[in-house]
Order: C-alpha cells, then sequence, then structure tokens
C-alpha cells in the first residue's frame, strides 16, 4: 500500500476539522486560523497537483493519466472544490483480456462516489480538511490522502493496517503526549475510545480470519421454476399436476432432475464434510468456523424445504425413481452435519473471546481470561465438542493470551518505568498467570470428567501453553530486576555501602550500576524467540561483567565489617542489612566461612527457646498477661506455643537468609535442622486441640435451665447464684480464639458457643448483679442498724428476684433467632427478658449505691453519737454534733429511705442513753465538789470536768477541750454599828450552787431532739405541736431517784455547815450585847462556873484567834479578816474582866480556904490520938 496520510480524516462525512483544529499531510495538529473568504480554486492547479502525486503513488506514467481529465473533470473538481464535496476518489482499475498471457493493464477514473469491485487494484481518497479549498494555500494543507486497498479477495487486511498502523498508535501518541492522569482520561472517554479502537482492530481481525465456507445453490430445472412461479402467481400450492402427464414421463426430463438431485447431494456434502485444523489457525477462526458453518447449514435447508426442491422430488417419485429419493437426506448428511454443528455451537455462542483480544490492560486480560475458562468449564459439560479439539482450542487462546500479554506489556517499556511501577505490572503478570494455571487445572479436570462420561478413546490430556517461555522470561525478568534494584540501592549515596564514599578503588559504584543497567534497556526483554533468547544471553553477559566489579567492591567492604564483628547479633546485624544483596552467588560465597559461627549461635537461642518452653505454660509470665488480656487456657497455651514455633522459624529462616538454600545439606546445619524438627514436633498443637474437643464433646453443656438457683454453702446456709456455668463462657472464648487460629471447630460446638455468645453479655451482668447483690446484703448484715433504711430497697431487689425464677435461659436463645424476622411489637415482647435483666441490674444497682450511701452516713452518725460521750461538756459542742447528726438524717430524709421514723426513734434513744450517762457523770461531779475535805491551807482550785476525769479518760486517750468550773464563794463576815453579820447571806450560796447544777444539767437538757419529719410537709400543715422537743426528760429517766436527789441534799447539808459555822461567830454578838454585872451575877460565886466559863473562852478564842483570815467549806469560804481584831480585842476585854474578877473571887476563896483549913488544923491539934487506937481507921 502506498503512503497514508491523515489516519483520523473523516470518511463520510466530508468535514476534515475536529473542534477547530486539523491534520496536515504530515499528521501534525494545527489550528486552522480564521481568514477572509477564499478564492475559488482553479481546476488547472489541481490538475498539476494530482499529475505530481499520482504517478509514484499508482506507479503509472502521466500519459496513462489523461483519461482522468476527462470534459467533465472541472465540472467534478469545482463541485469537489465548494462546499458541497467532501471527498473525491481516483480508482486505478485493472481491465480484463481475453488472454491470460497478456500484461495487464489498467484505467484511471475521477469519481465522487466509492465502489468497490475485485478489478480495483488501488482506491486513492482525497479528502477535504476545509469546507472549500482556497487557491491562496497550498493543497498540501488542506488535503487528506488516504490509500484505502488494493486487489485483494477482501478489503479487511487494508483495513485492519489502517487502523492498527496508523489511526490507533496516532490516537495513542496524542493522548501520550497531551499528558493527564487516570481520572482526566476517564472523564473524557479516552478510556472507551481506546477499547473501540480495540474492538474495530479486532473484528476486522476476525473478518480476515474467517474460513471461507462456500455458499451452496441449488439447481433447479427451467420448467419447474415457472410452473412454480405460475403456481404462485395464481395464488395456488405449486404441485406435480400442474405439469403434463407427458413431461412427466419424458425420461430426458427425469433424467436431468436427477442429474440435479445428484448435483444437490455432492455440492450439500461439499459443505457438510467441511472441517479444519484446530491447530492451524486461531481460536477467533475456530469459533467463527462453527458459526458460519451453521448458518450454511440451515440455508441450505431452508432451500431444500423450497417449493422447488419438493417438486423436483415429487416428480421423482412419481417416476418411480426412489433410488435418487429415499436416500437423499441420508446421502447429504445434513441432518446429522446440522445436529452435530448445533451441539457444537452450544459452546462456541456467546464465546467470550473478544474481551480478551480487546483487552487494553492487564485487569482487562484477567477478567478475559476468567470469562473464557468460566465459560468453557461449563459449557463442555453440557456441548459434545470433542475434548480432543478443545486442546488446540485452548493452545490456540494460549497464543492469543500471550499475544495480548506482550501487546500491553511492551507499550509500557518495562526497564524504562519506576521500580514500583515495575514490579506492580510484572506481579500482576504474574497473577494473570496463576489465573491461567488455575483455570488450566479446571479445565484439565472437567476435560477428563467429560471423556470418562462420554466413554471416548483416551488422549493425554495436557496442554501446552504458547506463553510459557513469556512467563518464564517474566518470572527471570522480575527476579533480574529486584536483584539490580537491590544493588543500585546497596551502591546508592545515601545508603548502605555506598554510604561512605562510592569512590572505591578508583570506581564510582554507583554509575557503574546504571551503565550495566543502560545496556538492558537497549534491547527488547520480552522477545523470547530464539534470536531474541541470543541477544538476551549477550546483553546479561555485558551486565554481570560490569557487574562483577561492583561485587568485588562490596565482598570486600562486608568481609571488613564481618571481621570487625563482635558477636553474633552484631553478625546477624550485618547480614540484614545487606541480605538483599546475597541473593548473588558470588557474594554468597564470600561470607560462607561464618557458617559455624553462626549456626552455633543459632543454637544457643534455640536452646533458650527449649527452656522457655520446659517451663511450662502455666508458670510462664505469657499465663498471666494472658489472664489480663481474657484469654482462655487453652488458646493461651496454642498461641504461646505457635509464638515459640514462630520464633525458631525466624531462626531457621535467618540462617536460610544468611547461608542460602541448601544450608541443612551440610553436616551441622543437617543436625541443626532435624533438632528443629523434633522441637516442632514437641511444638504441635494440634494433640491439645484435640484433647480439649475430647473433653468438650465428652461434657454435657449448654444454655438451658432457669435463670437462678439456690446453692447450699458449706457452712450452712442458702445462696442465690445464677445457673449459667462459667465454663460455658470459657467455651465460647476458646471457639473464637481457635476460629481465629484457623482450627476446624465443629459445627454443634461452634453453635453451642454461639448461644454462649449471645447470652454472654446478659450472663455476665446477671453473675455481676447477684455478686453485687450478696455483697450489698453482707454489707447490710456488718451494719445492723440500717437495715430498716434499705428495706424497700432490697424488698425492690427480692420482687425481681422472684420475676426472674421463671425466667429460662432458652427463652434469650430463641429471641435471637426470632428477633430478626418478626415485627417490632413482637420483637418488644420478647425483648422483656432483657429488659428483666436491665431492670434487675439497675434494681441491684439501686440498691448498692443507696446501702453505700447509708453506710457512710451511718459511720458519720454513729462517729457524731459516740463523740457524744467524750466531746467536752459545752453546749456548742453538744449542739455541733447534734447538728451532724441531724443533717445526716435530713439527707436520709431527703433521699428518701423508708422506715425512717422508726429508725430516728430507736437512735434518739440511743442518744438519750449517752447523754444521760453524761448527765449522770455531771451529777457525780458535782457531788463530789461537796464532798471533798478542805485544802490544808484554806484556798482551794477551781474545780473542772476534765480534772476530774483525768485518770479515767487517760485510759481511753481521750482528751476534751471544755471545762465546767465550780467557783467557790466568798461569804464575809463584817461587823457594822456593833452588830455582826454575813455577807452574803447563806440564801445566796444556795441559789448559786442550785442554779449552777441547773446550768451544768441545761447543758445537755436544752439540746434540740434529733427529728426525722422535718422534710414532711404533711405535719406542719396539721399544726400539731410536739411537746418534747428537748432531752429535759432525761432527768426522769434516772435508774434511782437518788442520783438527782443527792446534789440537792448536799447543797443542804453544806447550807447548814454553813450556818453553824456562822452561828459561832454570830454568839460573839454577845461580847456586845451582855453587861459585865450581869455576866458576873450570872455566874455568882462559884468557882467552877467561874472556871468553866474560862475554859469555855479559851475554847471559842481557837475560832478567831489564828492565822488564817477565812475559812473553807470546799465550794464555799467564810472570811472574818474584817471582824477578826475587833472580836479578839472585845475578847480579849472580856477575858481580863473575868480573869481580874475571877482572880478576886479566887483570892477571896483561897483566903477563906486558908482560914478554914487553919482552923481545921487547930481543930486536930486539939484533939487526942489515944481515943482512937483500936477503933477502925477511916479516911
Amino acid at each position: 500500500m502506498a503512503g497514508v496520510e491523515g489516519p483520523l480524516a473523516p470518511l463520510t462525512n466530508g468535514v476534515g476539522r475536529t473542534n477547530g483544529s486539523a491534520l496536515n499531510g504530515n499528521g501534525d495538529v494545527h489550528d486552522t486560523p480564521v481568514t477572509e473568504p477564499a478564492i475559488q480554486l482553479d481546476p488547472e492547479v489541481f490538475r498539476s497537483y494530482l499529475l505530481s502525486l499520482l504517478p509514484p503513488i499508482f506507479g503509472a506514467s502521466p500519459e496513462e493519466l489523461e483519461p482522468i481529465f476527462d470534459e467533465d473533470f472541472h465540472e467534478r473538481v469545482s463541485r469537489f472544490a465548494g462546499e458541497g464535496g467532501g471527498v473525491i476518489y481516483v480508482v486505478k482499475k485493472k481491465d480484463d483480456h481475453e488472454s491470460e498471457d497478456a500484461p495487464p493493464t489498467f484505467s484511471y477514473k475521477l469519481t465522487p462516489t466509492l465502489t468497490y469491485d475485485s478489478s480495483h487494484a488501488t482506491t486513492l481518497a482525497i479528502i477535504k480538511r476545509g469546507p472549500i479549498l482556497d487557491s491562496t494555500s497550498p493543497l498540501a494543507t488542506q488535503l487528506h490522502i488516504l490509500n484505502l486497498f488494493g486487489s485483494d479477495e477482501t478489503p479487511y487486511e487494508s483495513l485492519h493496517a489502517v487502523i492498527s498502523c496508523a489511526m490507533k498508535p496516532y490516537f495513542e501518541a496524542f493522548v501520550g503526549a497531551r499528558g493527564g492522569g487516570k481520572d482526566g482520561d476517564s472523564k473524557m472517554g479516552i478510556p472507551v475510545t481506546k477499547k473501540k479502537f480495540a474492538e474495530l482492530e479486532l473484528s476486522l481481525l476476525h473478518l480476515q480470519q474467517n474460513v471461507e465456507i462456500p455458499e451452496t445453490h441449488l439447481i433447479i430445472h427451467p420448467v419447474i421454476q415457472r410452473t412454480v412461479e405460475q403456481s404462485r402467481q395464481n395464488g395456488q400450492r405449486p404441485s406435480i399436476s400442474d405439469l403434463s402427464n407427458k413431461l412427466l414421463n419424458d425420461s430426458s426430463f427425469l433424467n436431468t432432475l436427477q442429474n440435479h438431485v445428484n448435483q444437490w447431494i455432492k455440492s450439500i456434502q461439499t459443505v457438510t464434510k467441511l472441517t479444519r485444523d484446530v491447530s492451524s489457525g486461531t481460536a477467533s477462526q475456530e469459533i467463527n468456523f462453527w458459526l458460519s458453518l451453521e448458518r450454511t447449514l440451515e440455508g441450505i435447508n431452508a432451500q431444500l424445504r423450497s417449493d422447488e426442491v419438493i417438486m423436483v422430488m415429487e416428480c421423482l417419485r412419481n417416476a418411480k425413481r426412489f433410488h435418487a429419493t429415499v436416500s437423499f437426506l441420508a446421502d447429504t448428511g445434513l441432518n446429522d452435519a446440522m445436529d452435530t454443528v448445533h451441539k457444537y455451537n452450544q459452546l462456541m455462542k456467546d464465546f467470550p473471546l473478544n474481551e480478551l483480544l480487546s483487552a487494553t490492560d492487564l485487569d482487562k486480560i484477567q477478567e478475559g481470561v476468567v470469562l473464557i475458562f468460566g465459560h468453557i468449564n461449563r459449557k463442555l459439560k453440557l456441548s459434545p465438542y470433542p475434548i480432543r479439539r478443545a486442546l488446540p482450542l485452548v493452545e490456540a487462546i494460549s497464543r492469543d493470551f500471550n499475544d495480548q500479554l506482550l501487546r500491553v506489556l511492551t507499550s509500557h517499556r518495562l526497564l524504562y518505568t519506576p521500580y514500583d511501577t515495575f514490579e506492580r505490572l510484572l506481579s500482576q503478570t504474574m497473577a494473570i498467570f496463576r489465573t491461567w494455571d488455575d483455570h488450566i487445572k479446571e479445565f484439565t479436570n472437567v476435560a477428563r470428567e467429560v471423556t470418562r462420561k462420554r466413554s471416548e478413546k483416551f488422549i493425554p490430556i495436557k496442554v501446552l501453553p504458547a506463553h510459557a517461555k513469556l512467563q518464564d522470561r517474566i518470572r527471570y525478568l522480575r527476579d533480574w530486576r529486584k536483584q539490580h534494584e537491590q544493588l543500585a540501592v546497596m551502591t546508592a549515596p545515601t545508603k548502605g555501602l555506598g554510604g561512605v564514599g562510592n569512590e572505591i578503588g578508583g570506581m564510582d559504584m554507583e554509575a557503574e550500576v546504571k551503565e550495566a543497567y543502560e545496556v538492558m534497556k537497549r534491547i527488547d526483554v520480552l522477545d523470547v524467540s530464539t534470536e531474541g533468547g541470543e541477544i538476551w544471553v549477550a546483553a546479561e553477559n555485558a551486565y554481570n561483567e560490569r557487574v562483577a566489579r561492583v561485587e568485588n567492591q562490596i565482598i570486600a567492604r562486608l568481609r571488613d565489617r564481618l571481621g570487625t564483628a563482635r558477636n553474633a547479633n552484631e553478625m546477624f546485624r550485618v547480614f540484614s542489612k545487606f541480605n538483599a544483596l546475597f541473593v548473588r552467588p558470588k557474594i554468597r560465597g564470600a561470607i560462607q566461612e561464618y557458617q559455624t559461627q553462626l549456626i552455633d549461635s543459632v543454637k544457643e537461642d534455640i536452646k533458650r527457646l527449649h527452656e522457655k518452653f520446659k517451663t511450662q505454660y502455666r508458670f510462664s509470665e505469657a499465663y498471666h498477661m494472658s489472664q489480663m488480656r481474657d484469654l482462655p487456657p487453652i488458646s493461651g497455651a496454642i498461641i504461646w506455643a505457635r509464638q515459640i514455633d514462630r520464633q525458631l522459624q525466624t531462626y531457621m529462616k535467618r540462617v536460610e537468609d544468611v547461608l542460602g538454600k541448601g544450608w541443612e545439606l551440610y553436616a551441622e546445619g543437617q543436625k541443626l535442622q532435624s533438632e528443629s524438627s523434633a522441637f516442632r514436633k514437641k511444638l504441635d498443637v494440634r494433640p491439645v486441640y484435640e484433647a480439649w474437643l475430647h473433653d468438650i464433646n465428652r461434657r454435657d453443656m449448654g444454655v438451658n435451665g432457669r435463670l437462678f438457683e439456690i446453692v447450699r454453702l458449706r457452712g450452712g446456709g442458702y445462696q442465690l447464684a445464677v445457673n449459667f456455668d462459667p465454663q460455658i463462657i470459657t467455651l465460647f472464648k476458646e471457639v473464637r480464639n481457635l476460629l481465629w487460629q484457623n482450627f476446624q471447630v465443629p459445627h454443634a460446638i461452634t453453635n453451642m458457643a454461639k448461644d454462649a455468645k449471645r447470652v454472654y453479655p446478659h450472663a455476665v451482668s446477671l453473675m455481676e448483679t447477684v455478686r453485687t447483690y450478696g455483697q450489698t446484703l453482707d454489707l447490710v448484715e456488718n451494719n445492723k442498724g440500717i437495715e430498716w433504711l434499705v428495706a424497700e430497697y432490697r424488698n425492690e431487689a427480692q420482687r425481681m428476684i422472684t420475676k426472674g425464677m421463671n425466667i429460662r435461659w432458652d427463652h434469650f436463645v430463641n429471641q435471637y433467632d426470632t428477633a430478626r424476622y418478626v415485627s417490632s411489637d413482637s420483637a418488644a415482647r420478647d425483648n422483656r427478658h432483657i429488659q428483666f435483666v436491665r431492670e434487675f441490674a439497675s434494681v441491684v444497682s439501686i440498691l448498692q449505691d443507696k446501702t453505700n450511701n447509708v453506710i457512710d452516713l451511718y459511720k458519720d452518725i454513729l462517729r457524731s453519737v459516740e463523740e457524744l460521750s467524750t466531746c467536752p461538756y459545752t453546749p456548742e459542742a453538744f449542739r455541733d454534733l447534734l447538728g451532724k447528726i441531724q443533717a445526716a438524717i435530713d439527707r436520709l430524709n431527703l433521699e428518701g429511705y423508708a422506715n425512717l421514723d422508726h429508725w430516728v426513734a430507736e437512735l434518739d434513744q440511743r442518744i438519750e442513753g449517752i447523754l444521760l450517762q453524761r448527765i449522770t457523770h455531771v451529777i457525780q461531779l458535782f457531788c463530789s465538789e461537796f464532798e471533798r475535805a478542805d485544802d490544808s491551807d484554806g484556798r482551794r482550785e477551781p474545780v473542772t470536768v476534765a480534772s476530774k476525769r483525768r485518770d479515767k479518760r487517760a485510759k481511753n486517750d481521750k482528751s476534751t477541750d471544755g471545762t465546767l468550773t465550780l467557783a467557790p464563794i466568798v461569804h464575809e463576815i463584817r461587823i457594822q454599828n456593833q452588830v455582826i453579820f454575813l455577807d452574803p447571806p447563806i440564801e445566796h450560796a444556795r441559789a448559786v450552787w442550785v442554779h449552777q447544777l441547773h446550768e451544768w444539767l441545761g447543758t445537755v437538757c436544752r439540746l434540740r431532739r434529733i427529728q426525722s419529719s422535718r422534710y414532711e410537709i404533711g405535719l406542719q400543715m396539721q399544726g400539731h405541736t410536739v411537746t418534747d422537743l428537748t432531752y429535759t426528760s432525761l432527768l426522769t429517766r434516772f435508774p434511782d431517784n437518788m442520783t438527782l436527789e443527792k446534789p440537792f441534799a448536799l447543797i443542804e447539808q453544806k447550807v447548814q455547815s454553813l450556818k453553824d459555822y456562822v452561828a459561832k461567830w454570830l454568839q460573839f454578838q454577845s461580847l456586845w450585847d451582855l453587861e459585865a454585872e450581869y455576866v458576873f451575877n450570872r455566874l455568882g460565886d462559884s468557882l467552877a462556873h467561874w472556871q468553866q466559863l474560862l475554859t469555855e473562852i479559851k475554847k471559842a478564842r481557837s475560832t478567831f484567834d489564828t492565822s488564817e483570815t477565812q475559812k473553807s467549806f470546799g465550794v464555799c469560804v467564810i472570811d472574818y479578816e474584817q471582824v477578826q481584831a475587833r472580836v479578839n480585842a472585845k475578847y480579849d476585854a472580856w477575858q481580863r474582866d473575868i480573869l481580874s474578877r475571877f482572880g478576886v473571887k479566887l483570892g477571896n476563896a483561897m483566903k477563906e480556904m486558908h482560914a478554914s483549913i487553919l482552923k481545921a488544923r487547930n481543930d486536930l491539934e486539939h484533939h487526942s490520938i489515944e481515943g482512937l487506937v483500936g477503933a477502925p481507921r477511916r479516911f
């Protein structure tokens, strides 16, 4: 074909413009400028243009082209140059010759319309780019020239060449040069256009690959033809009665008919016996052959059912020529052929081969492979298409598959793409190959099965894929590029060995590697032909020569680093850093001397794994960590064992990575491999799983029975518990973890675990609720004082337990099974069981909160009540404590605790008892004040409650801040106007003491009682007055009356003592009131009376004649300093007077007595003693 210009120009619309842009003859895109109206083209200019253009294209001389320029030439050119025409054609036609040996001659013509004939050697399309031809511009910039097709049997080859070699590449080049991502292309419809181009190219290819099936036209005798036509015109059905009897009996006529029938049989047999070699062509040819054959056979069958053929057969049967009619269909083999072709076409119809052939990327190729084999494997079971033909068909598909892969991969220029893109493309390609292999295996199985069912002769089911070499090349290319990329990375300036310096031994490793890679970029790496293989080998050798120098430098650096490594871990660190290079045999061989050292290191690591395994899972840290992470024991043990196994595999893989594959073939490596294999057998977790499975199957486990159960305790008594086996919870956790570990758990156990999982949240909630309930009851039991307060909440919880006694676990399991299929109303009814769990948890939670709250308040109240017995005995201390108690009671009342009145009444009784003890003790203190003896010095310190109770409280390490003081009362004995009196009087002391006692008692008695109804508005509105708002009534609660009577009795005793003492001082009033003569006369002359008076005066003198100035009576002091001196002086005067008078009286008495004695002596002296001898003596 001649040069093709402007392949994208439209062929039919006559306008060569697209969005203001156009393609010139050189295929360049430029904008058509908007110019002034063009001048009409001169036909002679166009004539000159054709004379220059056509001779080289047609291979003709200008003289041979003269027929083009006839008298209509100017008219045609003017019409073409104007706005009417868009295209004009120049046709080169081959002339017919009677003699075949004569040289061919050609004729030429210019025509505005296009026709097709097999004699047309060349047709040149001249297409305008603009609406008109402008004479001011060169024609080369205004015309497209397209050489359409030559003298082939069909134009398919020429059209296919135009599309595949010109239009499609030009479009793709334009898209590639324009740039833009996939998203932009998708929005502009570019991928759809690409696919249309591919489909058009594929369709043209199919058309030229089709096997031509000869058209069969049955020869009809002219007489029969005319008779049938006349009958049709008359509206009658054709019949042999329309023929004359003479003609029906004419042997020449019948012989002609019979010859025609024989020719029919031969021509039909030509089609029915037609076949093709599957392995010789493409898959599309095989598919199109059977589809076309079916259409041809259906056409023949339609002809055989025509009126003409039926009349011929009736004529022959009428002439008794049955040998031509009876075996007609059998001889043609038409029915059998149609049946066979119809069955074969079950496979061929809708065959998705075009999905593969029109694929424009790797994803489409993979989809096409999946669709093709899905269709083949499905239809091959239905269609009797022979397996011996199916195998070559698949091989033909493999050739198409290979071509498509090459077409897509070649367009990417693999070695020029970045490594990530390269790896993605080749990974995707290998995935496509794996997809092909998987489907080939399935196809092989289907083919064997179909062969066995059809009882066909055995043939080896083997497909020789045409893409095998390409697959090997791509696999090798991928590994090669990976090794090169690893080498390039390690020699890069900032990484690996290139980090220290690129220049090693005068060689730039990075540049050397790049230059080696450039050698490979120059060749077609996907060319798997013999010549391509040789080119690949030569290029790879050149690459290896350059890389070998780099490897030598790397080996030197690597050995240097390994030599300076201090231990095996550093060696492994070096190995892990440069492991990517160890796939290169030369580098791998350089580090083999470290094999023994590394194997010893791995042996130590494996030994530590042995020790870890021998400690057993239950005693390991992993066991405790598993419990923290909620891992059940069996799953935890399996995970633990697998972790050890994974670590063991890591050690083995580390050695393999360093030393390469086949390391276990050495003696040391073989021993290490055998030890690790034996250890891995011990790490097999299957026996653990089997033992667990056997144990589960042996048990009778299930989620059923009542919700609650009553358990008898060992120490006696009963306890509420949830009727849910904890092993069920462990079971579903085990099943969950075992499934994650890819164990095949039996269906029954899985269902049991699912049931357990469904009720697990509710079971755990119930267990926690019952546990909380039990703990709360224990708290109530340990705090007896709060039972009344939480009784209502406890009763509510017991009502919920009573309600739950009739619920069974089956309700929860069945509810989940039916919830998703029922209406919302029914679901709400089923949810009452779940609602019970929530309500029960809520009730118990409230009970727990209320109990904890009331316990805290109760402890505060008890603490305050206890402090009542030890607090300072002051109103402020008592009021503060009772205020705290009252605030706690108000809080209890505000939070709605039940039985608060009864509870507060009991608490009040307890407080009364404590306060009664405090009052009793205060009274005892008061009494002790009056019972104390006077101080020796006549002075007395203030009495405090703290001092009196110090010894008792020291035992309890308690102290008080408050003090109770009994201040002593001072009374003065005064003399005024010679009258002695007491100031203040004794009655004042009595009043003070009684008031003091009242104050001490009032500290407690005037306290406000605690109340439970301060928040009860009802009592306030009723107007009831509470009389006993204080603790005054405590004074009537003493166990005996003496307690309260004793202080008053002591006061009276003290008052009486004071009166007696003061009376002595008041007696001295008589010193001023008495007359001396009265006293003397009263005494008379009796010396005994005088002596007695003096003695009494002496005694009485002790009352005032002392150094003391006051007399103490404990809580009272009599101050007599003011009267002491005066009384003493008066007393002295009286005493002197009485003594002087007593002296006079005594002197007179002594004189008289002396006189009497003298007289008596004288009288005695005058008596004789003789008269008295012998007589009794009396004295």
